[in-house]
Formats: C-alpha cells, sequence, structure tokens
C-alpha cells in the first residue's frame, strides 16, 4: 500500500473519530454546570477534542521524516 492511500485511509479514521466524539449522546456526557479553574467542563471538552484532531490530523499528514 502506498503512502497517500495509508494517509488517506488514516485521516478518514480521524475525521470518523471526530464524528464519534462531536456526536450528540457523547456531549450530553460532559453538559454540566460544573467547572474546572473558572472554565466550564463542556468548553473544556469541546476545544479539548477540537485541538487533538487537529493535532493528530497534522501528526497524520507529516508522518514520520526519515
Amino acid at each position: 500500500m502506498n503512502r497517500s492511500t495509508q494517509t488517506r485511509q488514516r485521516l478518514a479514521g480521524v475525521t470518523l473519530l471526530g464524528f464519534l466524539l462531536f456526536f450528540s449522546p457523547v456531549l450530553t456526557l460532559f453538559d454540566k454546570t460544573s467547572e474546572w479553574a473558572g472554565i466550564p467542563i463542556s468548553y473544556l471538552y469541546l476545544f479539548g477534542i477540537w485541538l487533538a484532531l487537529i493535532l493528530l490530523a497534522a501528526w497524520t499528514v507529516e508522518g514520520r521524516k526519515h
């Protein structure tokens, strides 16, 4: 399997993971009035997952440099 195909498959996996993590039933798990360091838990979850997906996609595209 060539590198281009493998990268596309991994990016599709990152996309599906994003859909799963931003799916409504999962979001309701973090929809609470509690806060951590003054920031609502739901905001931390949303922006944390968003950042993680961006970093994972960037790591997938860049890959290992040989």
